[in-house]
């Protein structure tokens, strides 16, 4: 935390909480606490989890525990339970990275609105940013486009047709080992090296619809090519929020999973063990949903003008 300042973040942190309370206890948005240590990981093969070992009675379960990367499965649970709109504002942990923009254990905001798609829930996600912006007198104008809008638009590039011979030119300037990327890397290397840092820093940048190889834990919609019906929000050039229409398929759900430990056995990294209980619960039905989740410290980041995330945290990686 910047020594000229030591409580201004603090302070502005608790009144953002108070807001976002505030902000769905009006919508009659539930909160809620679920747990932060799982049996299960997130099999992401981008997103690398913290691993603990349980030392008492084996009876309890598994003793390889994992710390929640965010707080999505959990809540599908209670979402497939019929608990119906629900929040939760707490902390998760990411392995791999500290630094200026990055914190290993950082705070997530992630809410679910059922029976909503992933285009209502990016409008609802703006009014959240907006209002945030407003404890510090400051606002943004809005841009909404596609994915396949925003590479074309700003380097004239098709994301769903461009072989990846093009993909690469465009990066020509970028120094990238290019050993084993495939075609969605090297649209995600386009989108942070070449497109993302031109947003304007006053302006909310809205990409919706992308393509069905990224799906994540997305719909896909079907098209003349494939979308998934997914959406992130930047605030400036910082992407701050990452939202889908839900996958309600069990199936595809497992599949998904799989699919994910394959390529993290290609790429050489550990197994995750899949979520058995959350792909029990959307066996039992799940409701039609899109959900979102959001980085607290990157919107106060944001709010504070700084691109420090150290600036907006008690006590950063290197001093906890």
């Amino acid at each position: 935390m910047a020594a000229d300042a030591p409580f201004v973040a603090l302070r502005l942190r608790a009144r953002l909480y108070a807001m976002i309370r505030a902000f769905f206890a009006a919508r009659d948005v539930l909160e809620v606490d679920t747990p932060i240590l799982s049996a299960a990981g997130n099999t992401d093969p981008n997103i690398e989890s913290f691993a603990v070992r349980f030392s008492g009675h084996v009876d309890a379960g598994a003793r390889e525990r994992w710390l929640r990367t965010s707080s999505e499965f959990p809540q599908k649970r209670l979402l497939a339970a019929g608990v119906g709109d629900i929040f939760e504002l707490g902390r998760v942990f990411r392995n791999g990275e500290a630094g200026r923009r990055h914190n290993p254990e950082f705070t997530m905001l992630e809410w679910y609105r059922v029976g909503w798609d992933h285009v209502r829930l990016a409008a609802e996600a703006v009014e959240l940013v907006r209002a945030a912006l407003a404890l510090v007198e400051k606002s943004a104008s809005l841009a909404t486009l596609t994915y396949r809008d925003l590479f074309s638009s700003a380097i004239g590039i098709d994301p769903l047709v461009a072989p990846v011979a093009e993909l690469q030119a465009a990066l020509e300037d970028v120094r990238v080992d290019g050993e084993g990327l495939g075609r969605d890397d090297w649209l995600d290397l386009l989108l942070t090296h070449r497109i993302q840092p031109t947003f304007p820093r006053d302006r909310i940048t809205l990409v919706h619809d992308y393509p069905a190889t990224q799906c994540a834990l997305a719909k896909i919609r079907a098209a003349e090519f494939p979308i998934a019906e997914r959406f992130e929000l930047y605030l400036g050039t910082q992407e701050l929020a990452n939202g889908y229409h839900e996958l309600t398929d069990a199936v595809e759900q497992r599949v998904r999973f799989e699919r994910d430990n394959q390529r993290r056995r290609e790429r050489g990294l550990a197994q995750i063990p899949l979520d058995e209980n959350l792909l029990a619960a959307l066996s039992q039905g799940f409701p039609d949903c899109a959900g979102v989740a959001l980085g607290i410290e990157r919107l106060l980041m944001a709010m504070l003008a700084t691109d420090d995330i150290r600036d907006v945290l008690a006590f950063g990686f290197g001093e906890a």
